[in-house]
């Protein structure tokens, strides 16, 4: 046999050997669970980064479970894996991920220690968006005949926007009181009473009305709208 005929014979070979499924090579990834101690889960790539979107296919992961009272739980389509709450130690498992969205949480605090991820053509909805903050009001009654509402900049208040508020009240008056009534709202100082309160509340459209319940000549208001 000519030194050219075999060396096409070991090429020809190889190239069956690959194309056989016995010579099939698979691509396998490898990601990484862990659990506590503290309350804590994670879910990260080779690479180290948190897991939120990967390709479909079978993947390699380790769970290192840190604390006997959480355990790594991982569900989703065709996936249900779990280990023990009791149990502290490494374990292994294959599985094979398709379109679809993923969850993993610590099952005795699942509230607290969660997370997801999507894969294949699947997403993972946007964030909510974060609540407004609540403004600020300032209400004081005292000392004499005197009582305002007034917004964090110090003007009086006259017409306010809908929405949360925190009301911080400083009482300095023996004789009188602040009380503040409208849709969804009454709260009051007592009239003996001398100091600071303060109240989360949520206005609405519609007119609040403030005055000292001793002297109802003492009062004011404004508008929500």
């Amino acid at each position: 046999m000519s030194r050219r005929l075999s060396i096409v014979l070991l090429v020809t070979g190889a190239t069956l050997a690959f194309a056989l499924p016995g010579g099939a090579r698979t691509a396998q990834n490898t990601l990484s669970g862990t659990v506590g101690p503290g309350f804590t889960i994670r879910l990260t790539d080779e690479s180290g980064a948190l897991v939120s979107h990967l390709d479909p296919g079978t993947y390699t992961i380790n769970v290192k479970d840190q604390a006997d009272i959480h355990n790594f739980d991982l569900h989703g389509p065709g996936v249900s894996q779990q280990t023990d709450i009791e149990f502290v130690g490494t374990v292994t498992w294959t599985v094979t991920f398709t379109d679809g969205i993923y969850a993993y949480n610590c099952d005795a605090h699942p509230s607290l220690m969660h997370g997801r991820f999507a894969v294949g053509t699947a997403s993972l909805p946007p964030p909510p968006k974060p609540k407004p903050k609540a403004k600020k009001l300032l209400a004081s009654v005292g000392p004499g005949a005197r009582i305002s509402v007034k917004t964090s900049s110090g003007a009086r208040a006259a017409k306010l926007k809908a929405g949360a508020y925190v009301l911080t009240v400083s009482d300095r008056s023996k004789a009188d009181n602040f009380h503040l009534r409208g849709t969804g709202v009454n709260v009051a100082t007592g009239v003996a009473f001398t100091g600071s309160k303060t109240w989360r509340i949520r206005l609405v459209k519609g007119t609040y009305r403030y005055a000292s319940d001793r002297h109802s000549a003492l009062k004011g208001s404004f508008l929500v709208g």
